[in-house]
């Protein structure tokens, strides 16, 4: 990647879709729009959002996941053997009606509304995830660009559901094998077309550390979890390892957070990343990028040889941090970690689902122009003493 400022400034991902663009994504669902005609909209959309991230003095850009209904199921445009499922329709398959049913009570969004990525057969690549993404954004801004990917864990257990995948793959851990293999074509792919940051976003690491075998919460992607947790985070760190082994060129990140679908934060996980500690260290990629402006992410903790994507507004609430709160917030990290070692970020996106959006887009504005504001002035102070 090119040359950083200190304390560079990014999006985590995801940003809310204006509402034509949300009318388009519908009419393209049910085939009233063609494909070129989305993407034409989708285009208009993320050419804004880069001219808003330009203005505002980002420094490693995003295109919002605007061409996506949400961080992960659009990878069913793009694979054969997947099918987009709504809850509701899950619902109607799963043997374990009445623990499906607490997922859904849990989400606090209609069962319509959210969609998952359901393995129907043997899964293969019809086009690249992400790569058209990378080109439009580097076409369009001369800025560096990160690309967020669903993780392999998340993809997995996402994916399998028993009742329609086994007569594909018997375990998820032999569907896992070619959700891999996906990945890593995906990874070269974006390499080869000059992609500064690639992150991997697994928020079920949480789900999987604070509650196991309580109320899951982050919807299908619970169904094919093992009860044993450290068990769980093994499988989830050997893939995620399988995915980057070898690769070389763009920062890898992780970004783990604690669900991103409700306002209501009582609904999301609590606790700090203590138990996801070993299962961080063991991970072979360069940063983790992690919510730790909600108090549900309890105290800072310091990894070793990884840099840190830090979490200093949250993306659900309709108060805009200050300036001077974001600056104590990246202070406090600098006695854990070096100046050059924080990135500064949202704990999570403005618009995880398209569908069900957690903030409106002048509320993100104003999260990032703080944010942005903050690392100026770090920037002012610090830059001296890296001299």
């Amino acid at each position: 990647m090119a040359s950083l400022p200190l304390f560079p400034v990014t999006m985590v991902g995801s940003w809310p879709r204006t509402p034509a663009l949300l009318r388009a994504q519908k009419q393209k669902r049910i085939n009233k729009l063609s494909v070129d005609e989305f993407e034409r909209l989708a285009d208009a959309a993320i050419a804004d959002l880069i001219r808003v991230q330009h203005e505002l003095g980002i420094d490693i850009i995003t295109d919002g996941e605007q061409r996506r209904d949400n961080f992960y199921s659009f990878v069913a445009e793009k694979l054969d053997g997947v099918r987009l499922m709504t809850l509701a329709e899950m619902l109607d398959i799963v043997e374990d009606k009445a623990g499906f049913e607490q997922i859904l009570q849990t989400l606090d969004v209609p069962a319509y509304s959210l969609s998952n990525p359901t393995c129907v057969g043997r899964i293969s690549r019809r086009r690249p995830l992400a790569v058209d993404e990378l080109r439009f954004l580097k076409r369009t801004s001369d800025r560096p660009v990160k690309i967020p990917l669903p993780g392999p864990y998340l993809l997995t257990r996402a994916m399998f559901v028993a009742e329609v995948t086994r007569q594909a793959y018997p375990t998820k851990e032999a569907l896992a094998e070619d959700v891999v293999a996906i990945l890593r074509a995906e990874v070269a792919d974006l390499i080869a077309e000059g992609v500064d940051f690639i992150q991997l976003d697994e928020p079920v690491l949480t789900e999987v550390a604070f509650n196991p075998g309580k109320t899951r919460t982050f919807m299908c992607a619970s169904l094919a979890a093992r009860g044993d947790p450290s068990e769980e985070l093994e499988f989830a760190r050997t893939l995620i390892n399988q995915v980057v082994e070898g690769m070389s060129g763009p920062v890898f990140g992780v970004h783990v957070c604690r669900g991103n679908w409700s306002q209501n934060e009582s609904i999301l996980l609590e606790g700090n990343y203590q138990p996801l500690a070993s299962c961080f260290h063991q991970l072979k990629i360069d940063q983790l990028v992690l919510e730790y402006a909600t108090r549900r992410a309890g105290d800072l903790l310091h990894f070793p040889g990884k840099s840190l994507g830090l979490g200093v507004v949250n993306p659900r609430t309709p108060e805009v941090e200050s300036v001077d709160a974001i600056v104590a917030c990246v202070k406090k990290a600098l006695t854990m970690y070096a100046p050059r070692e924080l990135y500064l970020n949202p704990d999570c996106g403005f618009g995880t689902f398209s569908n069900s959006p957690v903030n409106q887009s002048d509320i993100a504005i104003a999260k990032m122009k703080a944010i942005v504001t903050a690392s100026r002035r770090l920037r002012a102070e610090y830059e001296m003493e890296q001299s």
